[in-house]
């Protein structure tokens, strides 16, 4: 499987699923506008764009974090996004998985890096046996910024010229860069979603969550995990 390469896939009850997770037996996940939460242990964060990750066993009401970690089974871990990008990541060996939230602003800060540090700290994972998937979120075709955020992610697209920067960002593929230099292997990285707000060429826009295309503050998408 090549790296961007696992689209994803919308199953009959409209709920986003990684075929690269669905291989995990021992885990299951989703993404999307359609997840109900469910009955049972089901944990949040207060997000606030930064690079704090939380374990689930310090996990606690409204704690602001931006990423949450666990190995316990049965507890849904989930983080909320409207254009920002979820990421899952799960270790088949250690059987544990993190749910991270990177906007921008965390993207910047390193927030999926550290999601997979506090994993080999409190559960012994080896970043190269890591997998991750990505959710919808907004993509290079929509992400137009200014500047002075795009010289924010100047450290992973050398391939930029000196001085200067884009007029559009693409925030995954920043993301993927970083999980890449913090030891996870390439084709153990699911980066091909709709874009949140066009869609791209395999979703309807209408279907998703969009700041930037609805400007409404409290409509959110979630991105689950869990440990069975």
């Amino acid at each position: 499987m090549n790296s961007g390469q696992a689209t994803l896939y919308r199953n009959p009850d409209g709920i986003w699923r990684a075929p690269l997770l669905d291989a995990q037996p021992w885990l299951d996940h989703g993404f999307g506008t359609a997840l109900a939460r469910p009955t049972g242990e089901w944990r949040e964060l207060t997000q606030i764009h930064s690079a704090k990750v939380v374990g689930c066993d310090d996990w606690r009401e409204g704690q602001e974090a931006d990423a949450l970690v666990s190995a316990q089974p049965g507890i849904r871990i989930a983080v909320k996004s409207a254009d920002c990008l979820p990421v899952l990541l799960a270790d088949p060996e250690k059987k544990a998985v993190a749910a991270v939230h990177a906007g921008w602003r965390g993207c910047v800060a390193g927030v999926v890096v550290r999601a997979v540090e506090q994993m080999q700290l409190l559960f012994g994972s080896r970043p190269e046996a890591l997998l991750a998937a990505f959710g919808p979120s907004i993509r290079l075709c929509c992400f137009e910024v200014g500047l002075d955020v795009a010289q924010q992610f100047s450290p992973w697209f050398p391939e930029w010229e000196s001085g200067t920067a884009p007029t559009h960002v693409n925030l995954p593929e920043a993301s993927r860069r970083q999980l890449v230099s913090a030891g996870l292997l390439a084709e153990h990285i699911s980066s091909n979603a709709p874009c949140t707000m066009c869609g791209g060429a395999i979703a309807e826009p209408q279907e998703f969550h969009s700041w930037r295309r609805n400007h409404t503050k409290s409509a959110r998408m979630h991105s689950v995990i869990w440990v069975k």
